[in-house]
């Protein structure tokens, strides 16, 4: 975790005084820091940030120890591993299911027709014992014949009935591989989605694990540290702070009466003793408040301490780093843009 905060220091502002030669407002360098913090949790087995370096962007600066996060990653991805193991298997399984339904659903059509081809000859044979019955009573066939005739019916109904039988144990077969399918489909769905869970696991612990690594956020001076390497962090902790020295902001006061003479964009000159020399860089005011606040206990503005003043900031370009945090310096506002 990354929090950014303003860093000032003694940002008060002196302004000057109704003297032509006096500058128009005095202030302190101030910067933007980044707090860089750990994203994990575990020992800081490497950490190599020191006050004062300066540091690129995306510096690999140290590492949290991963193994239990390793462990964890392994056994998700196994988890994985395994779920997409059963959901090929179920693949894999369905076709031959499917043939064997098919061929249970063709024995079904098969025993039918030979059912109806048995039932044709059964109405038959029932028709001739009725026609051989009235020849008997009549004297005109044998009651040989007629037994003969009844025998035809009898073989014809048990196979009448057999055949039906037949197509019941081909209807259960074709129930049992539907319900094999189905519980393939099911199975397949569940697989799918523990492995879709598993991958997501996978993805939270290698995200973990890249969260041991701690990567400087972006290049400048690393301003302190708060970590040594072998402690144990907590995720969230703050390892170091770090800021771009190579531009600086300048915080000042001015009243009321300067506030129309100042805009964004207006160039500012900012003088500062360095031994026993002064040196001046050329900066442009970047913000102006929107509202007063009253007078800090320090500042002292042209009117002799007004009641109300407005902050405002001037970007400086410190590329040579002669301005250090908190130097005091004297403004001098340019012509307006």
């Amino acid at each position: 975790m990354r929090g950014w905060h303003v860093m000032t220091v003694s940002a008060l502002v002196v302004l000057g005084c109704s003297r032509a030669d006096q500058p128009d407002a005095y202030g302190n360098v101030e910067t933007t820091q980044v707090t860089v913090s750990a994203e994990a949790a575990g020992r800081l087995v490497t950490f190599t940030v020191q006050e004062g370096q300066a540091l690129d962007a995306s510096a690999i600066v140290g590492r949290i120890n991963p193994s239990e996060l390793e462990l964890q990653r392994e056994q998700a991805d196994a988890q994985r591993a395994a779920s997409e193991s059963r959901v090929d298997e179920t693949v894999r399984q369905r076709p031959i299911v499917e043939a064997q339904r098919s061929a249970a659903t063709a024995q079904v059509e098969s025993a039918r027709a030979q059912l109806g081809a048995i039932e044709s000859q059964l109405t038959i044979a029932r028709r001739t014992f009725d026609r051989t019955k009235r020849l008997v009573e009549q004297q005109a066939a044998t009651t040989q014949q007629l037994d003969q005739a009844e025998r035809d019916v009898r073989v014809l109904e048990d196979q009448q009935r057999a055949q039906r039988a037949q197509i019941e144990a081909y209807e259960r077969q074709v129930a049992v591989h539907t319900g094999q399918l189905a519980a393939l489909d099911a199975q397949q769905r569940t697989a799918a989605r523990q492995a879709s869970s598993a991958a997501t696991q996978v993805g939270l612990a290698e995200d973990r694990l890249r969260k041991t690594t701690v990567t400087n956020p972006i290049a400048g001076t690393v301003l302190a540290t708060y970590a040594e390497a072998g402690e144990f962090v907590q995720a969230g902790q703050p390892l170091y702070a770090i800021a771009n020295l190579a531009t600086v902001d300048v915080r000042a006061y001015i009243g009321e009466t300067q506030l129309a003479a100042v805009t964004v964009g207006q160039q500012a000159t900012v003088t500062f003793d360095v031994g026993d020399a002064r040196q001046s860089l050329t900066g442009a005011v970047t913000w102006i408040a929107s509202e007063a606040q009253f007078t800090p206990t320090p500042v002292q503005t042209r009117d002799e301490r007004a009641d109300l003043v407005y902050a405002i900031k001037i970007r400086v370009d410190n590329s040579k780093g002669l301005l250090k945090l908190g130097m005091p310096v004297d403004v001098q506002f340019g012509q307006r843009p």
